[in-house]
């Protein structure tokens, strides 16, 4: 599942800070705006924040309908 920006929207996150995490555990912001990231991803950083928004994300419409 990739995961975007308005993913961290929707969960409440604001983008200043999501941008600042990404520094933090070495991912491109830049990149994630542009073609989101695979949930895997950001579950591998073992951080709650990315756990709150996977979660989020597979709550979606488009997604319950691809299941």
């Amino acid at each position: 599942m990739i995961v975007t920006i308005d993913d961290v929207r929707a969960a409440g996150l604001c983008v200043h800070g999501t941008r600042a995490w990404f520094a933090r555990h070495g991912l491109d912001f830049r990149a994630f705006l542009r073609d989101g990231i695979t949930a895997e991803v950001l579950l591998a950083t073992g951080d709650a924040m990315a756990l709150r928004v996977v979660e989020h994300a597979s709550h979606r419409p488009s997604q319950r309908e691809q299941s």
